[in-house]
């Protein structure tokens, strides 16, 4: 007979784990699939300081493995899979990946959202060495250096402004004239004596051997390129990416309500528009994109299907 899981579970980063964590623990059979690597954007995170209790110079990699770890010893699995199509209006739901077809009472989708990325020489080699999507997440590590934030709608300027709390000097990179925040946003920078601004240019190159040491910019209007080199005593400098985030929401599209960007519309128990479907994490429309929050997601997903198994298939 094929095996029909309780819980299916999309994404193996901080949300998909911990919902795997509370499901597996509940005695529901449970399948996490992950079509890359598990944890996420966490995994390529040098150093996870504001994780409450990571204390020990817990990185990215280390604090998954444990989460991983976990799991399986409540029972979970974990498969490299890829979703290619779901399934939803029946009562048993269906998941097709590109190695195997899974079946499950409930489903919970956490496949994350990933930074867009500028797409230039040296920014993927240098991530988490310089280059930064999250200020939040790094901003300490820059205290007393210069910075360059790269966007400039509302999540651009206000991440730079919070960087000025650290930084010495934060310059907001954009590719036009204007910025695109709102305008109360915006008067806030404008008085921002640690801010300045660098208009109608991009970034063309990010160098530097194991850590950001020089920057190419262009600027589009008269074509021109400079280069930007490390102060020699700070050695390095920050380059913070704030362009938007793709949600992999994707296989979902026309089955959950989503909302303009690709984000799934939730509740607060992580409920759907889809009864016995879930949704956790980055993956969804939040004010706050960090591991702590993907976590509490995971958790709140798995203990709602729980409920929604025991209400729909053991009464």
């Amino acid at each position: 007979m094929e095996k029909i899981y309780d819980v299916v579970i999309i994404g193996g980063g901080p949300a998909g784990l911990a919902a795997g964590l509370y499901s597996a623990r509940a005695k529901m059979s449970t399948l996490i699939l992950e079509k890359d690597k598990t944890g996420g954007q966490i995994a390529s995170t040098e150093e996870v300081a504001n994780y409450p209790g990571s204390i020990e110079h817990a990185t990215g990699p280390s604090l998954v493995a444990r989460m991983v770890d976990q799991c399986k010893e409540f029972g979970a699995a974990i498969e490299k899979d890829t979703i290619k199509e779901v399934q939803v209006n029946d009562k048993i739901k269906v998941l097709v990946g590109e190695k195997a077809t899974y079946k499950a009472r409930a489903i919970i989708a956490a496949p994350g959202a990933s930074p867009r990325l500028l797409g230039v020489p040296g920014e993927k080699e240098l991530t988490g060495k310089g280059v930064s999507y999250c200020a939040t997440c790094d901003a300490d590590f820059f205290t007393d250096f210069e910075v360059f934030v790269v966007g400039g709608g509302d999540s651009a300027v206000e991440e730079a402004m919070f960087l000025t709390r650290f930084a010495r000097k934060v310059t907001i990179v954009h590719r036009r004239e204007e910025l695109k925040a709102a305008k109360s946003i915006q008067e806030k920078a404008f008085k921002n004596p640690k801010i300045d601004f660098m208009w109608n240019s991009t970034i063309e190159e990010i160098k530097g051997d194991g850590i950001v040491e020089a920057v190419t910019f262009k600027n589009l209007v008269t074509g021109e390129t400079t280069e930007y080199k490390a102060d020699e005593e700070d050695g390095t400098f920050g380059i913070f990416v704030f362009v938007g985030y793709n949600p992999q929401t994707e296989i979902f599209k026309g089955i959950l309500d989503m909302d303009a960007v690709g984000y799934f519309i939730t509740d607060d128990n992580m409920k759907t528009n889809v009864p016995g479907v879930f949704a956790a994490g980055d993956c969804r429309v939040k004010t706050l994109r960090q591991v702590v929050t993907a976590v509490s997601d995971g958790a709140i997903a798995a203990v709602q299907a729980e409920k929604y198994i025991d209400h729909n298939f053991h009464e």
